[in-house]
């Protein structure tokens, strides 16, 4: 019969073996989590040590002299105290960038290309300086530069440089069944838009400030095409005038922009003092020196449902304010030259000057469907500006709903 001591022997000796079985289990358990940061400090300090401090510094001090360099040569053209241009360091600077090589071991000359755009820049503003001083040295320079050398959306203005077509055809000119000289339609390659919402929202609301300012006319079309049809269908009603559809469109305008901004941009912009009750109100102490910069900055997100894509420019004086449109999407798909004049081109000058207190010039380009807007530039009338050409376009429906009557649509 076993004793109680035996059992009692036994169950103490159980009791240690699982005791030790335990603590052999833990410390093996210790002992494998400890062992990956173990080989973790050892490689980091093992990294550390091969770690090169002399080449990153040698890296650091290249990728900072680089950057030193290319900030030199942006800013070069900026402190110079003589404003004259050499033609000649325009075409040297054309040839530098046509040799450039990229530094493969830089990320600031492989990653960020700085240095080419540095260079672009410098060659921005030397022609920028060049258009200012001497214009027709700056249109001849620019033509024979661009776009083989100099790309075209990379020159500041581009009114007078024409545009080389791929095959440098020549179109016969065209005249119309009285002998007028017509104006040739634009051969290049139509520009999809995209609208987005704010285009479409704005689209719509100014359809309908164009269906109440034109007594009720209407179109079935949808977008661009139906803002169209009701702007062609107002300017050829009977009797219909080019001072009733600068009004319409004045009052379009004026609708869209709400009884609120014009305001605001009138004294913060124009410099014009509002009614406070003294001796001052309503005279105009500006424009301010930014507006015209300002505004060709902030108007192209709420100006592409009308005319597509456009970027700020300069205008041709040089100076800061211009934004081109880059193919106008109100002339590409009316393809009439009297719209452009009579209901986007002199309401929108004369909008501008009269409620806004700013002097603006549009000078659209029928060739290329681009248009110069010019903020702060006295525009020129129709009929005395040499870059506004005379007679109708080749492909207008405007000027064949009128044929055989002696309405002229298409100038002022």
């Amino acid at each position: 019969m076993v004793s109680v001591r035996s059992i009692q022997r036994t169950a103490s000796l159980l009791l240690l073996i699982l005791q030790q079985a335990a603590c052999f289990v833990s410390r093996s358990y210790r002992s494998r989590k400890a062992l990956p940061l173990l080989h973790a400090k050892n490689d980091i300090k093992t990294s550390l040590n091969e770690i090169s401090w002399k080449e990153i510094g040698q890296r650091i001090t290249a990728e900072a002299k680089e950057a030193l360099e290319c900030a030199s040569i942006a800013i070069s053209p900026l402190l110079r105290v003589d404003s004259s241009v050499d033609v000649q360091e325009i075409v040297r600077l054309c040839d530098d960038l046509d040799g450039l090589a990229v530094i493969s071991n830089l990320w600031t000359s492989q990653q960020l290309q700085l240095r080419r755009r540095a260079m672009e820049f410098q060659r921005y503003e030397l022609l920028c300086r060049l258009m200012a001083k001497r214009y027709d040295d700056y249109v001849a320079t620019a033509s024979f530069l661009s776009p083989s050398r100099i790309p075209r959306k990379q020159l500041p203005n581009l009114q007078d440089i024409p545009y080389c077509k791929p095959n440098d055809s020549v179109t016969p000119a065209a005249i119309d069944e009285n002998g007028v000289p017509l104006v040739a339609d634009c051969e290049l390659k139509e520009m999809e838009y995209r609208d987005n919402i704010l285009d479409t929202a704005l689209l719509n609301i100014f359809r309908k400030l164009v269906k109440r300012n034109t007594g009720g006319v209407t179109s079935s079309k949808p977008g661009i095409d139906g803002l169209l049809d009701q702007g062609r269908t107002f300017m050829l009603q009977p009797n219909q005038t080019s001072e009733a559809q600068h009004k319409m469109v004045y009052d379009t305008l004026g609708g869209l922009m709400t009884p609120v901004l014009p305001p605001f941009y009138r004294i913060f912009m124009s410099g014009i003092v509002p009614k406070i009750g003294s001796d001052w109100d309503g005279k105009q102490l500006g424009p301010w020196f930014y507006a015209p910069w300002l505004t060709s900055i902030v108007t192209p997100p709420f100006f592409g449902f009308l005319v597509g894509p456009s970027y700020p420019n300069r205008r041709k004086d040089g100076k800061l304010g211009g934004l081109l449109v880059e193919k106008c999407k109100f002339l590409q798909e009316s393809g009439c030259k009297g719209l452009c004049l009579h209901q986007c081109k002199l309401p929108a000058q004369q909008f501008f000057q009269e409620e806004l207190g700013v002097a603006l010039t549009v000078s659209p380009n029928f060739e290329t469907q681009e248009c110069q807007w010019s903020f702060g530039e006295t525009p020129l009338p129709p009929a005395q500006d040499p870059s506004f050409p005379k007679g109708c376009l080749v492909g207008c429906e405007s000027r064949k709903a009128v044929a055989g009557t002696k309405v002229d649509l298409c100038n002022y």
